[in-house]
């Protein structure tokens, strides 16, 4: 099961080959594994004790090089979001934090779809299946990396015990 999540981790960084996975103490004896894909300056995910931090993530295309509106992105970063999680054995109920950074939508006269990002979140988030929400910041940002992208999103999952 690990190693299909650091596939998936890899795939979903739109990255090819092996992903490194560092395990290591702490200096307060908490056990740390990074995982990081080839080449890269950041980790995808960390674990620390039961906490797992998930970098940020973005929307997958729904067909060639189209990515959709903030909606539409914000489904295909929360779908990539709960596989990732799943591999790890976690659910979207175990997310307690999260920061979601918002590009404005040149469809919508350049301004951010607030709402459309919060009508995929409510799909996902305090539903009668999945209660729980995490505590949140949105923020609108200039831009993202990918000139295509409305919606980065990133976690943190705490395991139960």
């Amino acid at each position: 099961m690990r190693n299909l999540w650091i596939v998936a981790a890899a795939l979903a960084a739109g990255l090819t080959g092996a992903v490194s996975a560092q395990q290591g103490v702490s200096p307060k004896g908490i056990e740390v594994k990074r995982i990081t894909p080839p080449n890269s300056r950041f980790a995808s995910a960390i674990w620390a004790g039961d906490t797992l931090y998930l970098s940020g993530q973005m929307a997958s295309p729904v067909a060639p090089d189209v990515y959709g509106d903030t909606k539409a992105q914000t489904l295909s970063v929360l779908t990539k979001i709960q596989a990732l999680l799943k591999e790890q054995g976690l659910a979207m109920g175990d997310v307690v934090q999260m920061h979601v950074f918002l590009a404005a939508d040149p469809a919508k006269g350049g301004k951010l779809d607030f709402d459309g990002m919060n009508q995929a979140y409510d799909q996902f988030f305090g539903t009668s299946q999945q209660p729980n929400k995490p505590v949140r910041a949105t923020v609108q940002v200039a831009a993202l990396v990918q000139p295509w992208g409305l919606v980065e999103i990133e976690v943190v999952a705490v395991r139960s015990r």
